[in-house]
């Protein structure tokens, strides 16, 4: 199994396309934290400046914890349809290249080749998070240094320096959660058709149409949000509450799993059933 893996990790590393949505996430991260760099204090002047009328603020507010939230919140969002690009060809790629019937007549069972592909695109999405991690905390806590954390949201809070690194970290656990659903997604396209442009626009159509129904302020569609996936993406944020919402954090992560277990489990039976003739 370990062998498999080592050879598709090496296979999708091989492929240009792979290296979009890295060179991507570092071009607008350096572009976002080297202007914010720039701008001096003008950035958390704009964060608060409804407020310094009633509040005077002190302290390191621009600082690399600050950066990182707001980057990845921006962020997080557009990384699914970089995701797509690789997660897309796993399969397909292989009926693209001619090289299914090779694939499955090797004395490997679909079942391994189905779980190693479908590893190779979580490990993939789990690297691009962590390179997202170091682009912004790395990078960003190099150039702003640390502090105080205003984070707005329904209310506004600001978290002391020694009470945010902990946070990030489950965050950005549960935000690869919400890439692994999408990475499934892309993977279970992937095993329907024999093109990889195919599985790339049908993921990407799904969640543009999600992504709009989980904001369509309709109660038909306000029913629908709690089943649509896309609802939960945003939920790395549920770390960043005053009061940590322990019940949302498992609800969404559950709901993920649920997702990303049966997305695999499809996949794995489409395969598995495939009469594959070239």
């Amino acid at each position: 199994m370990k062998n498999l893996l080592f050879f598709e990790l090496y296979k999708i590393f091989r492929k240009w396309r792979s290296y979009i949505g890295f060179f991507a996430i570092t071009a607008l991260v350096l572009i976002i934290e080297f202007s914010i760099y720039y701008e001096g204090n003008k950035y958390p002047g704009y964060l608060t400046r409804n407020l310094s009328d009633s509040f005077y603020f002190t302290g390191n507010l621009l600082n690399g914890y600050l950066i990182s939230y707001y980057v990845m919140m921006l962020l997080v969002i557009h990384i699914p349809f970089l995701l797509t690009l690789v997660a897309g060809d796993l399969l397909a790629g292989e009926a693209t290249m001619g090289t299914y019937r090779m694939l499955v007549s090797r004395p490997v069972s679909r079942f391994r080749i189905v779980t190693v592909k479908f590893l190779t695109g979580q490990i993939y999405s789990l690297l691009m998070l962590l390179w997202l991690a170091f682009l912004c905390l790395g990078l960003g806590t190099a150039l702003f240094g640390t502090g105080e954390l205003i984070v707005m949201q329904d209310i506004i809070t600001v978290f002391a320096a020694n009470d945010v690194l902990w946070r990030f970290l489950p965050a950005y656990l549960l935000a690869v959660l919400s890439m692994g659903v999408v990475v499934s997604l892309a993977f279970l396209f992937s095993s329907l058709v024999e093109n990889a442009i195919g599985p790339i626009i049908a993921t990407m159509a799904v969640l543009i149409v999600f992504n709009i129904l989980s904001v369509i302020e309709i109660d038909f569609f306000a029913a629908l949000k709690p089943y649509l996936f896309t609802s939960y993406a945003q939920d790395w944020k549920l770390f960043f509450n005053a009061e940590l919402d322990t019940a949302g954090i498992f609800k969404s992560a559950a709901v993920m799993l649920f997702h990303i277990v049966l997305f695999y489990s499809v996949t794995l039976f489409v395969f598995t059933k495939k009469d594959i003739l070239s």
